[in-house]
């Protein structure tokens, strides 16, 4: 293993660590779906068994309006996590989002940490690279790679220019990166979507990139993992690690970006994704516009655990999803998206 590999090797096993055992929330800064209520509904007039949680994305049926987002990849412990993720993600009818895949195309023993199609074979696997790769030579057969190693369903492209300017190897050039994201939706065979880390995605941007052509689009708002404060923790540079408190509130909420993006466009589906933590979290992105909720963070325990961690956790989301949806009599999750039901505080 050269020394380029055995870096990037390094930071990927830190990622997990410091995801796991930091506090790496910004503050003062929410999902804001404290600031909804869904008003509850006595006589719902529908039978709790007969909730239909199944939903579409890319061409594919699901069972379940849900996504395990992309989280991690190139080492034999991110490969681990991976699979228990493919192998929950089939079990229960979720698509899978996969970590960043420039280690496997940099270094092709890393690939096998991104080929969980044999463990989920019927629901959508999202491949993923970093959006600004394409400034560092990557292009069309990068993203074909990282399809093809996945055996992937569609590519997302990820925005994660705050992470990049506190990582200490960062690639911090984001300079025209739009028109070789167009490039990318408009001659790639798959399905690109592009999404934050974290941070969200506003209007002006979402409707920037759908004129683009991308495909979809991952919100990933602000309120669960702050990839600054991640970063602060690995940092060596006394400089940069004081900074970071300085971002603790930094961000769009989840919510609010959903919020506004939801009106972009009727064909290209949303992902709420960031910070959410349950099922009536999912019931309010849904009802606020999302196609699927997102979880990231939110799975890692379990996933460090084995597969019946993490199916058992799914569970638990998927019955308090269902749960909401009886509190308000909506039987599908197309009328979960049409309630009128869910109404913003007063502030």
């Amino acid at each position: 293993m050269d020394e380029q590999n055995s870096y990037t090797e390094k930071r990927k096993n830190e990622h997990i660590e410091i995801a796991l055992n930091q506090d790496v929330t910004g503050k003062k800064m929410t999902t804001g779906f404290e600031n909804y209520r869904f008003k509850h509904n006595a006589l719902p007039e529908i039978n709790f068994s007969e909730i239909d949680l199944s939903s579409s994305f890319l061409g594919k049926t699901m069972r379940t309006p849900f996504m395990i987002s992309s989280m991690t990849g190139g080492t034999e412990k991110a490969y681990q996590i991976n699979k228990a993720l493919a192998l929950a993600a089939e079990k229960q009818g979720w698509a899978v989002g996969l970590g960043s895949m420039r280690a496997a195309i940099e270094n092709g023993q890393t690939a096998y940490t991104f080929q969980i199609r044999n463990y989920a074979p019927s629901v959508p696997v999202i491949a993923n690279l970093g959006a600004v790769q394409l400034n560092y030579g990557y292009g069309l057969r990068e993203c074909m790679k990282a399809v093809e190693v996945a055996e992937a369903d569609g590519l997302v492209l990820h925005l994660n220019g705050m992470q990049e300017i506190f990582q200490p190897e960062g690639d911090v050039n984001f300079s025209n990166l739009l028109k070789k994201i167009e490039e990318a939706a408009k001659n790639l065979p798959a399905p690109v979507g592009v999404k934050e880390v974290g941070m969200g995605i506003d209007r002006e941007t979402a409707q920037k990139l759908i004129d683009a052509g991308v495909q979809f689009i991952d919100v990933a708002g602000a309120g669960g993992t702050s990839w600054i404060q991640v970063e602060k923790y690995r940092s060596k540079d006394q400089m940069r690690e004081q900074a970071a408190e300085a971002f603790l509130e930094w961000g769009n909420s989840t919510a609010e970006v959903l919020n506004e993006v939801k009106g972009c466009s009727a064909e290209v589906p949303v992902i709420a994704s960031g910070g959410l933590n349950n099922g009536v979290d999912a019931a309010k992105a849904l009802a606020l516009g999302a196609n699927l909720a997102g979880y990231g963070r939110t799975l890692l325990p379990a996933a460090i655990e084995n597969e019946h961690a993490i199916i058992s956790k799914l569970d638990q989301i998927e019955f308090e999803l269902r749960t909401a949806m009886f509190g308000i009599g909506a039987v599908s999750v197309a009328e979960l998206k049409s309630t009128k039901r869910l109404k913003k505080l007063k502030s």
